[in-house]
């Protein structure tokens, strides 16, 4: 029974791709066939795809002086060796797709009311405890319905949403550690009816407030096969790299 689950989800997942989006991509119509995004080649970085001239901008990170050179990378590899990570929904039956549509990000499908953990530790961001997507509107900050967002101790942004709850006392600015249960997988904001939850990993950005930014802007499979088998791969150097290339311009 556990098998024809997953493949259960996999199934919904090809159904839910085109249409939840962290969730904010807008919802298609039921006979369009998924188009996804094809990840981008190992070691590199995908830029997403322009966005339409009718979307509001997110609020750009101002750029450093020009005499404040860059840390080197090893550095920021170096300073996530020290932190721990986690499989983000603690649950035996989970599935996701290594792709999404529109941007970088992935869906992980598990049954409704799974706990939802933070992946490392690091500070809360930004909340969502009110619902007020509403059916068919564009794109928009409010397509995640409930969520929550960290900043690691790596310096990397995790973002998760459609969440059906939010757990006691996570508010912004609450310091978290890696496995804390953050709320509890649902179908909330722009995710098609179906159990969820959208992840997206990010730079920190403006923090709170950039959307498009903060709904995923790298390729988290890759990560989430490590982080599943107990392994500790480092999203850090590929998120400072898409920072350098986009200046927080998704």
């Amino acid at each position: 029974m556990r098998l024809l689950r997953t493949l259960s989800g996999l199934t919904v997942a090809a159904v839910c791709l085109a249409g939840c989006g962290g969730g904010d991509a807008g919802a298609p119509s039921a006979a369009v066939t998924p188009q996804f995004v094809a990840p981008a080649e190992s070691g590199a970085t995908a830029a997403p795809p322009a966005t339409p001239a009718s979307d509001a901008p997110a609020r750009p990170e101002p750029s450093a002086p020009a005499t404040t050179p860059a840390p080197p990378a090893s550095a920021a590899v170096n300073v996530a060796k020290t932190v721990k990570y986690v499989f983000p929904v603690k649950a035996s039956n989970v599935a996701y797709h290594p792709t999404h549509a529109k941007y970088p990000a992935t869906d992980i499908f598990a049954d409704c009311g799974e706990p939802v953990v933070a992946t490392t530790s690091g500070v809360v961001l930004e909340i969502s405890l009110k619902d007020v997507y509403v059916k068919g509107s564009p794109d928009g900050p409010y397509n995640g319905g409930l969520f929550v967002s960290i900043l690691g101790d790596d310096g990397v942004r995790y973002y998760g949403s459609h969440l059906s709850k939010v757990t006691a006392g996570i508010r912004a600015g609450v310091r978290v550690t890696a496995g804390q249960s953050l709320g509890k997988v649902g179908h909330t904001g722009n995710a098609n009816n179906v159990c969820h939850l959208h992840y997206g990993v990010s730079p920190p950005c403006a923090k709170v407030g950039d959307w498009k930014v903060r709904r995923g802007v790298i390729w988290p499979a890759g990560f989430l096969d490590s982080w599943r088998k107990k392994g500790q791969k480092s999203p850090v150097a590929t998120v400072a790299a898409w920072k350098r290339s986009h200046n927080c311009k998704a």
